[in-house]
């Protein structure tokens, strides 16, 4: 197991546990040999990354969620878990598990490593503990009620964003821009146009960035609970702020604004909510 730093989440421990078990599922299939299938395949829409429909989903997502299910249910069983892959279960619990087996499955199947396992827990729909584990580098960046940690390459350390003063000054993550309506592109494309970097394709691992004081801003729409809780705790308590477009809670997704310094927050909220 990666050692960590302390915490002071009872369950913060037990992240670990999950990651170790998610990480044993999933990597005999990364860089492999392995179907693909389309959950939108005959849904007549336009998916997530605009375009054709594709929502890509193999057996290293379902396996691991499955995995990370049977230990929760074990463990924990009146707990809730809402997962991507197998839905809700528990669904009056007041503690609910939130799973992304694999956040950016797209660049799984693509043999880039910048997807991530995401784990995440609620409380009276707060997200109140979470961490993304990449098993293929080793990383995790973890977050609970207090503090925000990393463990991997180099050893275990605190989480703090670094500070910005302006969008002139920000490096800025999305997945693409092609994730957006029309009404949220002119929106995001007024945002973009002030940062002195954009960088597009990098998932969850845009958030743990921002945690760690790499980069500044993500702007993202279109997220699930699932795309998100596990993150929040992790910006937050590393000193950044994550909400909504509209400045209120991201924990069920949709469209979300995470940034490191909160003056680009405020900056990037002002142009993005005139359009949420």
């Amino acid at each position: 197991m990666t050692e960590t730093l302390p915490s002071a989440s009872p369950f913060a421990a037990f992240l670990d546990e999950l990651a170790d078990v998610s990480g044993r599922a999933i990597m005999p299939y990364f860089r492999s040999a392995m179907a693909i299938e389309n959950k939108l395949a005959g849904a007549g829409g336009a998916g997530r990354d605009g375009g054709l429909p594709f929502d890509p989903v193999t057996i290293a997502d379902r396996t691991a969620e499955q995995a990370m299910r049977a230990v929760l249910s074990e463990r924990f069983p009146g707990h809730g878990i809402l997962g991507e892959e197998f839905g809700l279960q528990n669904p009056g619990a007041g503690l609910r598990w939130v799973l992304d087996p694999i956040d950016g499955t797209r660049a799984f199947i693509s043999g880039l490593p910048v997807w991530g396992t995401l784990i995440g827990l609620r409380t009276a729909g707060r997200a109140a503990l979470g961490m993304m584990h990449q098993p293929f580098t080793g990383e995790r960046f973890a977050g609970d009620t207090t503090t925000a940690w990393y463990s991997g390459p180099g050893g275990a350390r605190a989480l703090a964003t670094r500070p910005c003063a302006s969008l002139e000054d920000a490096v800025l993550f999305t997945t693409t821009p092609a994730i957006f309506r029309p009404e949220e592109r002119a929106a995001y494309d007024r945002v973009e146009a002030q940062v002195r970097l954009a960088r597009y394709g990098v998932d969850c691992y845009a958030y743990c960035m921002v945690a760690a004081g790499q980069a500044d801003l993500v702007v993202e729409a279109g997220l699930k609970p699932y795309d998100i809780a596990a993150l929040i705790p992790i910006i937050e308590k590393a000193g950044g702020r994550c909400t909504s477009w509209t400045g209120g809670s991201a924990a069920r997704g949709g469209r979300v604004i995470a940034a490191g310094d909160p003056r680009v927050h405020e900056a990037a909220l002002k142009i993005l909510s005139r359009f949420a």
